[in-house]
């Protein structure tokens, strides 16, 4: 077993495992740590724990030491720092005349790398634009180009929910949402409801996939053939959440409703999206 605490270095951003060396750490402490990008800032948002060694995907880094006053002050002169290169790079983007918008700046708390972050349509040829930035801040540079979900976690805003973005206040890693889940939940394929202000399918989607999966273990699809206490038919609705079915006589014609639990399955149908479908929405998936 090895002794942990967790990290997180941005808000909603991704946990790292740190050894406490024997410091006495506590939930929301500030501590100082070296990461793969050199030293860094972060706060304490797992207090200490024990996991099993094979839990750990690389070695432990023991933390540095816990912040202190003249810490905080280089990271407040980093803020300035990011606020002043964020606006040098927008202008050296105009010189070079380049088709890419920039979305955020960070600065490493040891000032060995300053970070810029943009979104662009196509691959971007910034070599020129990096030499400016080096000469200008005499640090490594790097450039790195995000995707529109990466994008709205970094500046936030409000769903159509109404609620602040759930990528930008607690999902730390997102996670792999398919136009398949709209369709087994049953909501409208229009893009304008499933989507987000991102532009790509909802994350909440995901949150209720495993009781829509297990309800539809259980439920006869629309398209399934049935026998109902009024004789054979097809299903042609079906309320998940509530487990009633409208089913289709095959003698009469009537349409009827039902209990799922009054009714014998005797082909059950699959759930599929059509060819029209794929490609209406597939973009909806991208990153």
């Amino acid at each position: 077993m090895a002794e942990i605490i967790g990290v997180r270095f941005k808000t909603a951003g991704k946990v790292y495992y740190f050894s406490p060396a024997g410091l006495d750490i506590k939930m929301g402490d500030d501590v100082i740590v070296e990461t793969a990008r050199g030293v860094e800032c972060g706060e304490v948002v797992l207090a200490k724990r024990e996991v099993k060694d094979e839990e750990l995907a690389a070695p432990l880094k023991p933390v540095i030491r816990i912040a202190n006053e003249r810490d905080y002050k280089i990271i407040e002169q980093n803020k300035k720092k990011e606020s002043d290169a964020f606006k040098i790079c927008e202008e050296k983007i105009a010189a070079h005349r380049l088709k890419m918008n920039l979305i955020d700046v960070e600065c490493t708390y040891d000032n060995n790398k300053l970070l810029f972050y943009f979104t662009a349509e196509n691959r971007v040829d910034f070599r020129e634009l990096v030499k400016d930035l080096a000469a200008v801040f005499r640090t490594r540079i790097e450039l790195r180009q995000i995707g529109v979900r990466d994008e709205a976690k970094m500046l936030g805003g409000l769903g159509i929910c109404g609620q602040p973005f759930c990528c930008s206040t607690f999902l730390g890693e997102f996670q792999p949402v398919s136009i398949k889940m709209a369709k087994e939940q049953g909501l409208s394929l229009n893009p304008t409801k499933i989507s987000g202000t991102c532009g790509r399918l909802m994350c909440c989607l995901k949150y209720e996939q495993e009781s829509y999966e297990e309800l539809l273990r259980t439920t006869p699809k629309v398209g399934a053939i049935v026998k109902t206490p009024e004789g054979r038919g097809v299903v042609e609705e079906v309320n998940l959440l509530t487990g009633k079915l409208r089913v289709k006589n095959d003698e009469t014609e009537a349409v009827n409703t039902f209990d799922k639990k009054d009714v014998h399955v005797i082909k059950d149908a699959v759930i599929k999206l059509d060819r029209e479908e794929i490609k209406a929405l597939k973009g909806l998936e991208d990153k």
